[in-house]
């Protein structure tokens, strides 16, 4: 019977790192995973990124609603029509606004005989665990029906912080196994059992934020990148996207994490809704996006 494995955590927190590992450690061993992305504007974006590490037929890209309720049942039919293959795994990575109790309860009904009961993991970043103020709730949601929890973001973080986080995680959940990245045997992941913890119910409204996207114009460097990400509320908690930077033929990869830091790197490919900014958080509206990109840009042009 087949593994599946659902990646939950707060945005940021490091889940596309750790399933990007993961499928990376099953291939090498002999296994063949499934991917499955979920993301609310442009999943699509993500599962390009991963051509280098499966087939694009091993992919499956699901935006525009979330797994764990409107989404649960495109979710599940796409789960029941994956194909039977040797030693398969199916790699779940739910967005990262997840009500990740309510998709455990839900993706575990209707399911093919060909696999097993779905095992969650859980990503805590750990230099902001508990740190979301009004969303503290949702990041704590996310840990309590996990059977493993990884932790990320320990670089800087005192022996005291992590040792601090850990006990809040055992208070939450005291029968998930916490380990690190470098600490993950993926030969006893499919060995994992189902959580039987009895979560604390989440307002539905908690994990449910606005999302939007706008077309991207072609941006005269990697500074404005920078600016534009800079400009936008601190309440929209995701920031990422895709655009040609001046006369460059290949595109442009941007995030912005909650926590403000913004990434640049190159993108695999030509994304399928061409040049996008993408935001999730309160706030989030297509008219805010397009004036801040209009006014970083129209500061620029003064400065030349």
């Amino acid at each position: 019977m087949e593994v599946i494995i659902t990646i939950v955590g707060f945005l940021g927190a490091g889940k596309t790192t750790l399933l990007k590992y993961l499928s990376n450690s099953f291939s090498e061993n002999g296994w063949s995973p499934f991917i499955i992305l979920n993301d609310y504007e442009n999943a699509n974006m993500d599962a390009q990124q991963f051509l280098n590490l499966v087939d694009i037929k091993d992919i499956k890209a699901l935006t525009g609603s979330c797994i764990c309720c409107s989404g649960i049942n495109e979710l599940r039919n796409a789960v029941n029509r994956i194909p039977k293959r040797n030693k398969g795994v199916t790699l779940i990575e739910a967005n990262g606004t997840s009500d990740a109790c309510a998709l455990m309860e839900f993706l575990g009904v209707g399911l093919n005989e060909q696999f097993l009961p779905p095992i969650q993991i859980a990503v805590v970043d750990v230099h902001n665990w508990q740190k979301r103020e009004e969303h503290n709730d949702l990041e704590a949601n996310q840990v309590q029906v996990s059977s493993l929890i990884v932790l990320t973001h320990l670089k800087d973080c005192f022996k005291e912080r992590k040792e601090l986080v850990i006990k809040e995680l055992k208070d939450y959940n005291a029968f998930a196994k916490i380990i690190t990245m470098d600490e993950i045997d993926i030969s006893l992941l499919p060995q994992l059992s189902s959580s039987n913890n009895i979560p604390e119910k989440l307002d539905y409204l908690k994990a449910h934020w606005s999302s939007c996207s706008v077309d991207l114009p072609v941006l005269p460097n990697k500074e404005i990148i920078e600016s534009i990400c800079k400009e936008i509320p601190k309440t929209i908690l995701r920031v990422n996207g895709c655009t040609l930077i001046d006369k460059k033929e290949t595109y442009t990869y941007f995030e912005r994490t909650p926590d403000g830091q913004v990434t640049i790197r190159a993108f695999r490919g030509i994304p399928i809704t061409g040049a996008k900014l993408l935001t999730i958080g309160p706030g989030s509206e297509p008219l805010l996006l397009k004036k801040i990109v209009e006014s970083v840009l129209n500061e620029y042009k003064q400065t030349i």
